[in-house]
């Protein structure tokens, strides 16, 4: 029997259809101002794309910071309890994981079950987030998903020193005054989100396998500064941006089991 798990994000709301314990179908699309509506729309949509009606799906678990937005959901469940059991349906070997976010990044500890063992959070600043690196495209006229390959050109990387997006774009700005490469300055900010997550992270014990998950987890030149900063392998699952609402689908699939 079908059941759906829905992850409205603060960028992006993202839903996964499984099937007897398999992912049948999902889709990511962009967040509008009304999370309900987008909450819905991704859902109509993986519907659509399967080819069923939203009355064979059984039972409907949302996550992420929109999830009480989701007025069909059965239940509300945290993204970090989510990402704890998304993360070990993908990679049976996970213990760690890193979730960069559009508003906040989160590093959790977690058990061969998936069950949260500890976690720390950035949502005060987008210097760490997926809101960082979006303003950062703006100011240099590029995509934010063409920033990783911009960056693994870079010949030299420049020193981006302000820990505010404010004062970081500002210095961009005056790098671009002086003719400095924008692979280069692209590399700098790689380097300085990557930092910032990486010190996040140390306020955890850190165990392997560590995977990296959400939006920024597509940016190849991301995954491996900070692989570079922990001194240890990231993994990265084949679609990152799914992991919470797998979760929450499994997390459907025990209320229809009567385990929850």
């Amino acid at each position: 029997m079908y059941v759906a798990g829905i992850d409205v994000g603060a960028a992006t709301a993202k839903c996964v259809i499984m099937d007897d314990g398999e992912i049948v179908g999902y889709e990511i699309i962009p967040v509008s101002y009304d999370l309900s509506e987008s909450a819905k729309r991704v859902f109509n949509a993986t519907l659509k794309k399967l080819g069923i009606s939203a009355d064979e799906i059984k039972s409907v678990v949302s996550t992420g910071y929109g999830r009480y937005n989701v007025p069909f959901a059965k239940k509300q469940v945290t993204e970090i309890s989510c990402h704890g059991r998304g993360a070990i349906f993908l990679i049976p070997s996970t213990r760690t994981i890193i979730d960069i976010g559009g508003q906040d990044t989160k590093v959790i500890a977690i058990n061969e079950r998936g069950r949260v063992l500890d976690f720390v959070m950035n949502d005060k600043c987008a210097a760490g987030t997926g809101r960082f690196l979006e303003v950062m495209a703006r100011v240099l006229d590029v995509k934010v998903e063409e920033m990783g390959e911009i960056a693994l050109r870079a010949k030299k990387k420049v020193k981006i020193s302000s820990t505010c997006t404010v004062f970081a774009e500002s210095e961009v700005i005056n790098h671009l005054v002086h003719k400095v490469p924008r692979e280069d300055i692209i590399a700098g900010l790689v380097d300085a989100i990557s930092s910032r997550v990486a010190a996040l992270a140390q306020r955890v014990t850190i165990r392997p396998d560590v995977i990296l998950t959400g939006g920024v987890a597509k940016n190849e030149a991301v995954r491996r500064s900070l692989s570079e900063k922990l001194g240890l392998e990231i993994l990265r699952p084949k679609e990152p941006q799914i992991v919470g609402a797998i979760g929450a689908a499994l997390f459907a699939r025990d209320i229809l089991q009567g385990k929850r």
